[in-house]
């Protein structure tokens, strides 16, 4: 059997980022003095804080309070309600009244004269089209202690971020939005100590070598007429083995997984609405555009051309971002 080669370096990881293209939204700061509290509630957002100063407790309903500390960095999907707060029987103040637009004077919190903490945070935003990728990419929280050395990139980012927001100059904002974003991009990749991914998904499928490479040849070249066999050929293992290994580390069976990307790719195509529905259906491996509607209509739960003119309300890609991911998403010649 004649299998399809990958010409250029394939990384799935990076390719999942490129349809996230997520973006940092930053606040302006807080001081906490006294007895003070910050309610989150529920929105299902992904939002982070670091602890330039002092230390304080973020509480959770029917958790253990987590305590913060100086030059702590955490993440948190806010699935849940939170709080950030000195002690947890505080009466916590709501975050929209409490936080200042970012690049204005930390807003003091709290009743007294004893200093607490000083904090940054802010939250992630990520393609509309495809913000469903990130399920199981991330934990409800992960917390960057100070002292964790598995962890020195993002903590040598954040230090990055706390010299440029010390000394700011000319495109300062522009600059520390974008080291949050790359202390996002490592908190992914590189699992620092006590984040448990769980099982399944892209990053524990790319932590086993057999998985690894049908993933890097589905991602290399998502048009190809992948088949259980021609991967189990791929990876060197017979094809029931690796069908088996495949859906135990990853979740899904391999063809599966190929029609969710080729799905995720379209979505990102059809939002973009530089390339037609047919153009979209070939691309990513379609023989007609009835074939792929009836599939994507199944996979998505809406016709290709309802999809496109739904996501289209939220704001386009930049160009650069659109030529890049056509390009990674086109068949190998």
């Amino acid at each position: 059997m004649n299998l399809p080669i990958v010409q250029n370096r394939t990384d799935p990881f990076l390719d999942l980022i490129r349809l996230l293209r997520p973006g940092a939204t930053l606040w302006g700061g807080l001081e906490g003095w006294g007895r003070w509290g910050l309610s989150f509630p529920n929105r299902g957002e992904v939002l982070f804080c670091w602890i330039e100063r002092g230390e304080c407790l973020l509480t959770r309903p029917h958790s253990e309070p987590v305590h913060l500390r100086a030059d702590d960095f955490v993440l948190i999907r806010s699935s849940t309600p939170f709080a950030l707060a000195s002690d947890p029987t505080v009466e916590p103040e709501a975050i929209e009244t409490a936080i200042a637009p970012a690049g204005s004077a930390k807003r003091r919190l709290g009743q007294g004269t004893e200093f607490r903490v000083s904090l940054v945070g802010g939250r992630f935003v990520f393609d509309t089209a495809n913000e469903d990728l990130l399920t199981g990419l991330l934990p409800s929280l992960v917390h960057v202690a100070a002292g964790d050395s598995s962890s020195w990139r993002v903590r040598s980012l954040m230090k990055l971020n706390q010299t440029e927001s010390q000394q700011p100059g000319a495109g300062s904002q522009f600059i520390t939005t974008r080291l949050m974003e790359l202390i996002l991009v490592e908190i992914l990749r590189l699992h620092p100590e006590g984040v448990n991914h769980g099982p399944g998904g892209l990053l524990a499928g790319m932590d086993d070598p057999v998985t690894a490479q049908a993933l890097t040849a589905i991602h290399g070249n998502p048009s190809q007429e992948w088949t259980v066999s021609s991967l189990a050929e791929r990876c060197g293992v017979s094809r029931s083995s690796f069908a088996t290994r495949f859906h135990q580390v990853v979740g899904t069976s391999p063809i599966e997984y190929l029609l969710n990307w080729r799905m995720a790719i379209a979505k990102d195509q059809l939002r973009q609405g530089t390339l037609s529905i047919t153009e979209i259906a070939f691309l990513v491996g379609f023989q007609s555009s009835s074939a792929f509607s009836t599939a994507f209509t199944r996979a998505v739960g809406s016709s290709p051309k309802r999809f496109a003119v739904l996501s289209r309300g939220s704001k386009p890609p930049s160009d650069a971002h659109r030529t890049e991911v056509a390009h990674r998403a086109q068949p190998a010649p």
